[in-house]
């Protein structure tokens, strides 16, 4: 395994529908891969998902599809047990409505596999609190939804530590945002911080839309803008490391604001040096800038990447020398709007 390749792990889902199409093309200009947990009896399904971004990215080897029973090994499997575990002794299930339509899970994303005996207790009190019910079709698992989705966020909170291990570095990205942050909240179960999400708020201010962009000239503009892709990400990983250190709360989101207000003063910059040239974009950046919307940053954030590459694109031959690592985010907006 290469520990020097980025990999935006999907997660609750198994795989992205056509309506994740833009945002999954976005990832691609931060992250070397994108990978899904999909079981092998659920192989097929992510290509009808999306069949115009699935073909090319597996044929060019864009795409890793994870298969549960070889991804999630004995340590993530014991440790989302004993989380569960935690989490029913806590009483955090006890009120759920049991007349809600259950939820199929995959047995091996259930924590089969390695250690059968581990999943099996945490079943046989799941059966027992009326929140799963037997297997009817042998490979997985009827569940109410909370407790579904539970599963699949904390495997997607310990997908980084399984990447470890296996000489990757995994970022857990989602598009639901709201909905991770939300459940997170509700179990009072701490959201670690990961790159995939601090990127979402950096690519705010640049107000990009990929969704015209061929997937080539998107890969190519990353390739020619290594040097701003790297700095960026170093820059990157050092404010995740920084955040690491600061549990959550409001000393975690005064860092976020002020990340977000350099972001900002960086595009009101860029605005200054470039008015003649983006007189027809202003109001677009002015939307990510002025209208920042904090509700997101209290939780924590959840995964949209978005890259670029030369300032200088389009913009005149002039850029403010506060850019930096930023760059790397702007650059985008004169090349894909």
């Amino acid at each position: 395994m290469n520990s020097n390749i980025d990999v935006a792990y999907i997660y609750p889902a198994p795989y992205w529908t056509s309506g994740e199409h833009d945002w999954i093309k976005s990832l691609l200009l931060f992250f070397d891969e994108v990978s899904i947990l999909l079981p092998h009896y659920m192989y097929g399904r992510h290509q009808l998902a999306d069949p115009t971004l699935v073909q090319p990215l597996e044929e060019l080897g864009l795409l890793r599809v994870l298969e549960p029973n070889d991804w999630i090994d004995n340590t993530a499997r014991v440790e989302l047990v004993q989380t569960m575990n935690g989490l029913i002794g806590s009483g955090a299930f006890d009120a759920l409505d049991r007349t809600e339509h259950f939820q199929e899970l995959s047995q091996s994303r259930a924590g089969y596999g390695v250690d059968v005996d581990v999943a099996d207790e945490l079943m046989h009190t799941l059966f027992e609190m009326d929140l799963a019910r037997p297997t009817g079709d042998g490979v997985s698992i009827p569940m109410h939804p909370v407790i579904r989705s539970t599963m699949l966020v904390l495997l997607g909170q310990l997908a980084r530590g399984i990447g470890s291990r296996q000489g990757l570095n995994v970022h857990p990205t989602t598009a639901d945002t709201a909905g991770v942050r939300d459940l997170l909240q509700f179990l009072l179960v701490e959201d670690m911080p990961s790159a995939g999400r601090v990127v979402t708020l950096d690519c705010e201010p640049a107000g990009l839309e990929m969704g015209p962009v061929p997937l080539d000239d998107l890969l190519d503009f990353r390739v020619e803008n290594l040097a701003a892709h790297k700095a960026y990400m170093m820059s990157l990983r050092g404010f995740m490391i920084e955040l690491g250190d600061v549990p959550q709360g409001p000393e975690r989101d005064t860092l976020l604001i002020q990340r977000r207000e350099a972001l900002a003063d960086h595009a009101r910059a860029l605005q200054k040096h470039s008015r003649t040239q983006l007189r027809k974009n202003l109001g677009s950046f002015g939307v990510g800038v002025a209208g920042a919307a904090w509700s997101a940053v209290s939780g924590d954030l959840v995964s949209l990447a978005l890259g670029g590459g030369s300032l200088l694109l389009g913009l005149g031959g002039s850029k403010p020398d506060t850019m930096g690592a930023y760059s790397y985010l702007f650059a985008a907006s004169g090349s894909f709007r």
